[in-house]
């Protein structure tokens, strides 16, 4: 009796780990938050950064599915005094681990998922990400901790090459540690780097994550899971009905894996989005999660516009564009990029543009280097920024003197030399004509 009560108390030992959660809960939020558009409330990223959470707190799981599995594994002498099967005890440890970890990613997805919420959201929800980066959580926990329960229960003491029990945190090291390289070494184009937990970066604003891709990454990780704790019960009870699951796991991985590769390591594609438009005084089209950025934006660009106005590059409207596409000036449309609404995003936006106005080859000649200094000068008045010094102060000094409206008649006459940088001080000796 004195035993078995010392094994009951073992049983209750388990709610420990729930201590685990908020540190697991801080991991995966560190690793989610920097993978979020700021200030874009965009589904199709905050699930990529439910993944991107994933590949941190993956690794994280299963050294702590580890670090239980060596610390209970050596009291198993006690469970083994109870008529239960030798597999009831390690399998009751893995289910509440895998609680533990889902739990704690629960939290992590509600705080990413209502970040989203409450902004201009756009795009879709993936319901099968979230079960697809639950899955994952399971495959490492399973992993770690059945791992530890491998080194822990290697060769008993004494026998060639073999030093006794592994310490509990070289077993969660090696556990964290392994499954972290596994993530860490899978980056870049390749196909495998979609297997779970998937390296998939940002989504962009015009892209989405591709159809059947999370639930071919769910199966995959179910599947091999499968397969590992259910051989591991084989292990334990040699009973031959347990080939069929086994077979059942292995055959899943196999054909998710197939399917993964058939996606040639591209987790997005292009989804044509329509813009939301603000029409007064130029009409300003974003993205629909970008509607907040309309009053800025339209406020940085206006005066561009104006100063603009009867030059070839002169634009009645704005239009974002993904991008791979080029920003620029073309039949009255100027196109821009705005990835995300970081602080500074419209001045960003708003030199972007005012960029695209100049010849980047012609500016960059050498005996280019005075017209473009000129070229410089003309582009601090379009964004009203401060005037850089240049090689001609009487030709800085009268540029500063003229009206807003002279600028604009002078700007309409010598455009061609702004955008090429050939200006010279001759350019500046320019009296406007009589009004017609």
């Amino acid at each position: 009796m004195v035993e078995l009560g010392r094994m009951l108390r073992i049983d209750a030992r388990r709610t420990a780990v729930f201590v685990s959660i908020p540190a697991l809960v801080l991991v995966g939020i560190v690793a989610a938050w920097p993978t979020l558009l700021p200030g874009v409330a965009y589904w199709d990223n905050a699930v990529a950064a439910l993944g991107a959470s994933v590949r941190l707190l993956g690794p994280a799981a299963a050294a702590l599915g580890a670090w239980v599995a060596i610390r209970e594994h050596r009291l198993d002498y006690l469970r083994d005094l109870t008529t239960r099967s030798p597999a009831v005890g390690p399998l009751l440890d893995l289910l509440l681990l895998t609680a533990v970890t889902l739990f704690a990613y629960g939290i992590v997805g509600t705080i990413v998922l209502a970040q989203t919420a409450l902004g201009e959201d756009a795009g879709r929800l993936h319901p099968l990400g979230l079960l697809a980066g639950a899955a994952s959580l399971t495959l490492h926990v399973v992993i770690g901790f059945l791992l530890g329960r491998l080194v822990e229960g290697g060769p008993p003491a004494g026998a060639a090459g073999w030093r006794g029990p592994v310490p509990v945190a070289l077993g969660a090291l090696l556990a964290g540690g392994g499954t972290w390289l596994w993530t860490a070494l899978r980056s870049g184009d390749a196909w495998w780097s979609l297997l779970p937990p998937a390296a998939i970066d940002r989504v962009g604003l015009y892209a989405g994550i591709r159809p059947g891709l999370f639930a071919d990454q769910m199966l995959w990780s179910l599947g091999l899971a499968t397969t590992i704790v259910v051989g591991y019960v084989w292990s334990l009870d040699r009973r031959a009905a347990l080939a069929v699951p086994i077979m059942a796991g292995l055959a899943v991985t196999v054909i998710a894996t197939a399917q993964i590769h058939s996606y040639g390591g591209a987790a997005a594609a292009p989804a044509p989005t329509g813009n939301v438009c603000r029409h007064w005084p130029l009409t300003v089209c974003v993205h629909p999660a970008l509607l907040a950025a309309l009053p800025d934006l339209e406020a940085a660009v206006t005066p561009l516009a104006a100063r603009l106005n009867g030059t070839p590059a002169a634009f009645t409207q704005v239009e974002q564009r993904p991008a791979d596409q080029p920003a620029g000036v073309r039949d009255g449309v100027a196109g821009i990029h705005l990835p995300d609404l970081s602080p500074g995003h419209q001045v960003r936006a708003a030199r972007e543009l005012r960029a695209t106005l100049t010849n980047a080859a012609s500016c960059a000649a050498p005996h280019h280097a005075r017209g473009a200094a000129y070229t410089a000068l003309v582009n601090a008045w379009l964004l009203d920024e401060d005037p850089p010094l240049v090689p001609g102060p009487v030709a800085a000094r009268r540029f500063a003197r003229w009206s807003e409206g002279t600028r604009h008649l002078w700007l309409r006459d010598h455009y061609s030399g702004y955008r090429t940088c050939t200006l010279g001080p001759s350019a500046f000796a320019w009296r406007p004509g009589p009004p017609m």
